[in-house]
């Protein structure tokens, strides 16, 4: 251990990270996590300890330990190492298979539960009825839509819900570049990846602001990335204004809650 109660409890502090966030990355359960950060157990188990301090270490730690998650089934149409994929293979890779590339890594994503869609297309709908009635330029997607990041050939994200203001990115085959706005609605599958490798990535790629919507814990994390990576968090019973829009548009999501219901708890 290199770490102090105290020094864990600023680290967690500085990162912005819930109890909930580092339970599920340390796989320590949400009870013990709160018991040890508030001091509650005066002499907790030292792989314990230890679990927690490697999430609270740093971002790119659990960017790599994400890495290792990767899924590719054993026989995978594209044998390669993880790491050496590229937007080739991406664009070869059997459609019925959904799955994304970051840094030469394939991402198995699965089927998404009915309460991410319901979530990813009321929060798509408020965007563009807001975009539609100001007249605006920028253009609203729904994933499946592949986005070239980095403009290289190692990253093909298929971001949940994006706006994209300028169209020269736009090609009728993808998106090239960062867009300026991001949404992820978290899943099991997709929980570690979109809280730190995709957070990484869309902040390096110059990504304005990016949303994640868990369902499972009913939270908004806003990373105001345009701004130094401001974080704010708010529940399914605020209204969360879009900061590049300047606050003029605001999805509320006690309404969006009660239209999807029951789903939620399925998540």
């Amino acid at each position: 251990m290199t770490m102090t109660l105290q020094e864990m409890k600023e680290r967690k502090r500085q990162l912005g990270y819930t109890n909930e966030q580092i339970a599920d990355w340390s796989d320590v359960p949400l009870s013990t996590v709160q018991k040890v950060l508030s001091g509650a157990t005066q002499a907790p188990r030292y792989d314990t300890l230890r679990a927690i301090e490697e999430v609270l270490t740093d971002r790119s730690a659990m960017a790599s330990l994400t890495v290792r998650e990767a899924a590719v089934k054993y026989g995978a149409p594209i044998e390669k190492r993880q790491g050496e994929y590229t937007v080739e293979d991406y664009y070869a890779w059997p459609e019925d298979e959904r799955i994304e590339l970051i840094d030469g890594v394939i991402y198995d994503m699965g089927a998404p539960y009915l309460v991410h869609q319901d979530l990813v297309g009321e929060i798509a709908f408020v965007l563009r009825t807001y975009v539609k009635n100001k007249k605006g330029r920028c253009r609203i997607y729904e994933a499946p839509v592949d986005v070239q990041l980095d403009c290289d050939n190692k990253t093909m994200v298929q971001p949940d819900v994006m706006v994209i203001c300028k169209r020269e990115q736009m090609t009728k085959k993808n998106v090239l570049g960062a867009p300026d706005f991001v949404v992820e609605v978290l899943s099991k599958g997709t929980r570690k990846k979109d809280m730190t490798i995709k957070l990484n990535k869309y902040t390096n790629a110059g990504v304005r602001e990016y949303w994640i919507v868990d369902p499972k814990y009913e939270r908004v994390i806003v990373y105001d990335i345009e701004n130094d990576l401001g974080i704010s968090l708010y529940t399914f019973d605020d209204c969360v204004p879009v900061g590049i829009f300047n606050g003029e548009c605001v999805i509320d999501f006690k309404k969006i809650k009660e239209y999807v219901g029951d789903f939620l708890l399925e998540e």
